[in-house]
């Protein structure tokens, strides 16, 4: 039996799993190029001849314990340096003369150990994103799988804290691949719902873009939409863009019945979505006393102009907001304060100098 199909990269990898029939060494094919393995088996029994096609079938039986072996994505160079340094050993076991019967199981032993050692696959959490930190990496087959969750995050519905992480994949195939089949977008799934939030007229709106699952460190950006009209929707062609609002913190104030409507919040990570919320803003309240139809409508005439980039705008915390949030205080924050406070401080030293100074010339 030969050993591998004559390829080095993941495709052909997959052609020989499919032909050949022979997906014991999955781990061992994904990792280790043909030559590598040739090379190994050359320097154990020759060139040629019965004796190395020995060694093949010896090379494959002694790695069938990593058939389904499936580890963390981020580990994948890891164990790529493992096997590398496997085939660098082997090939110093022949020159000395050793015996691939011996060296082979002893090998495919201690990468199991390797494979044990590594950083553990996170565990999906629903209900929903695009979640990198638990993809995992399948030997048997040589690809990659994410959570199988919608794009979409619910604002409201059943309680989902205390379940179980969901074992759910999907598996990974090409961007154009992924368009024609709307992956990621969750439009084979049932729609999330809208979390819905009441203001009074003239009161402030504050939407929190946030998930249960752990984002990316960096590069995270978060986009906000608006669909006006009071609509209550998740079909994004009905979302204008917010170019204002920045961050995961957004709010309005002070509403208006114009704010009446859905707005979206996109996390995306390199330019990658990962997760959407939605929020329908309700607002209650009769119109100002005194208020007429007529005056309404000369208002909005006035304010004809388009504003959609003012209509929503960053959470920027004053101090009684930021003494009452301790969440707030970011570094920045705390450094606006401390200078506050040093300022004043200075302020007040300067008057009560100026003071005592004017009070005793006059004296």
């Amino acid at each position: 039996m030969a050993l591998l199909a004559p390829a080095s990269t993941v495709p052909c990898a997959l052609v020989a799993l499919t032909v050949f029939r022979v997906p014991t060494w999955a781990c061992l094919l994904c990792f280790t190029s043909y030559s590598e393995r040739l090379r190994v088996c050359q320097t154990f029994a020759g060139m040629e001849g019965p004796e190395l096609e020995k060694c093949e079938e010896a090379f494959t039986a002694a790695f069938k314990g990593l058939l389904d072996t499936e580890i963390n994505y981020d580990e994948r160079s890891h164990l790529h340096d493992a096997f590398t340094q496997m085939t660098h050993s082997l090939q110093e076991m022949a020159t000395a003369q050793g015996s691939f019967e011996v060296a082979f199981p002893d090998a495919a032993e201690k990468m199991q150990k390797v494979v044990i050692q590594l950083k553990e696959v996170q565990a999906c959490i629903p209900p929903c994103g695009l979640q990198e930190v638990a993809r995992r990496f399948h030997c048997r087959g040589c690809y990659s799988t994410v959570c199988d969750l919608p794009l979409d995050c619910p604002g409201e519905g059943p309680d989902l804290e205390g379940q179980e992480p969901m074992a759910l994949e999907r598996r990974e195939l090409s961007g154009e691949k992924r368009r024609d089949l709307g992956w990621g977008r969750g439009s084979d799934a049932t729609p999330s719902p809208v979390q819905d939030v009441t203001v009074t007229r003239g009161g402030q709106a504050m939407f929190s873009c946030t998930v249960n699952f752990q984002l990316p460190k960096e590069e995270i950006t978060y986009s906000w939409k608006f669909a006006g009209g009071g609509l209550r929707t998740q079909d994004l062609s009905y979302f204008r863009e917010m170019p204002r609002a920045q961050g995961y913190l957004a709010r309005i104030r002070p509403v208006q019945p114009t704010h009446r409507g859905t707005f979206s919040c996109v996390i995306t990570h390199d330019q990658r979505p990962l997760a959407r919320l939605y929020y329908f803003l309700n607002v209650t309240g009769p119109p100002p006393r005194g208020e007429t139809e007529l005056q309404i409508s000369f208002r909005e005439v006035l304010r004809w102009a388009p504003r959609e980039a003012e209509l929503i705008e960053p959470w920027r915390p004053g101090l009684g907001e930021l003494l009452a949030r301790p969440e707030a205080l970011t570094p920045s924050n705390q450094f606006l304060l401390a200078a506050i406070a040093a300022l004043a401080s200075a302020s007040v030293t300067l008057l009560a100098w100026i003071f005592f100074r004017w009070y005793f010339s006059g004296n």
